[in-house]
Formats: structure tokens, C-alpha cells, sequence
């Protein structure tokens, strides 16, 4: 198994306002899926595994915390959120429908918000893999991760 993955993922508490039964489903699995299968490479003279503490800091600045397997910080990287700002607001108000057309639509409908909902996952992960191409070298199916970690630190319910 290759040493540029993350093996633990924490997210700032501070920044977790709500935690209703959704939105803490899809941080667990996201979380989840994260430590099964990653590819995490910090640009610079690091050695992993790493650990990563996400947090939102001065409320438009989203900081990873980067750290070896004795939780040692070996870096901190930042980047601005304004740029997710419509993607996220985009993505909760398409999981709401999505939520709610669980309880009542048929399966094609349903279908047709949650193609909707990928569509916007995607393109907040390619954002993100392109926000942070210069500092930490993401693959698609982490970033998408990440995007919902992102999401669930400004989820405030």
C-alpha cells in the first residue's frame, strides 16, 4: 500500500454547527471511503501516511492540517472558499429535493435529481482539484470526497 494516503481524517468541531441525521450520514461515509481508498500527495519534501484536520478558519478559508502518523504537524495549506460558494449552495439545495424526493417520487424522478446532484458534486471536486493542483495532488474519487467534507463543514442547517 502506498504511503501517500491518508490514514485518519478529522474535521473541526468548531466549524460542525448542525448534525442532523443526514448530513452525519454523509460525513461517515464520506470519511469512510476516504480512509479505504485515497491518494493524497502534499506538494513538497513529505513523507506519509498522513493525517488531515480540515477546518474552516476566519469563516471563508478552509485549512488543511496535515500531519505524520504521531500527529505531528508537518504542514498547513489554505485556500479560499469564495470560489465554492455558489457550488455548495448549488449542492444543498439539490440534496434537499433529493431528500425529500426520496420520500415521495418514483425511482425515474428521483433519478433525475440525483444525476442532478452528481453533476454538481463533480464539478465542486473539480474545483477543488484545480484549487489545489500547486499544493496537494488529489485523485477524482478523493477530491469528491473531500467536496463532501467541504460541504458538511458549511452545512449549517
Amino acid at each position: 500500500m502506498s504511503d501517500d494516503r491518508i490514514i485518519e481524517i478529522t474535521l473541526d468541531d468548531v466549524s460542525l454547527v448542525s448534525r442532523i441525521p443526514e448530513v452525519e450520514h454523509e460525513r461517515a461515509i464520506a470519511i469512510y471511503d476516504l480512509l479505504e481508498e485515497n491518494s493524497f500527495i502534499p506538494i513538497g519534501d513529505f513523507k506519509g501516511p498522513y493525517t488531515v484536520h480540515l477546518a474552516i478558519e476566519d469563516t471563508n478559508r478552509l485549512a488543511f492540517h496535515i500531519g505524520n502518523l504521531d500527529n505531528d504537524l508537518l504542514h498547513k495549506t489554505t485556500m479560499g472558499l469564495t470560489p465554492f460558494r455558489r457550488i455548495i449552495r448549488e449542492y444543498f439545495s439539490i440534496c434537499e429535493s433529493y431528500f425529500d424526493a426520496i420520500k415521495r417520487m418514483t425511482p425515474s424522478q428521483i433519478e433525475t435529481i440525483d444525476m442532478a446532484r452528481r453533476s454538481l458534486h463533480n464539478e465542486g471536486s473539480a474545483i477543488l482539484m484545480d484549487r489545489l493542483h500547486e499544493k496537494i495532488s488529489l485523485d477524482k474519487d478523493t477530491a469528491r470526497r473531500f467536496f463532501t467534507l467541504i460541504c458538511v463543514l458549511h452545512f449549517k442547517g
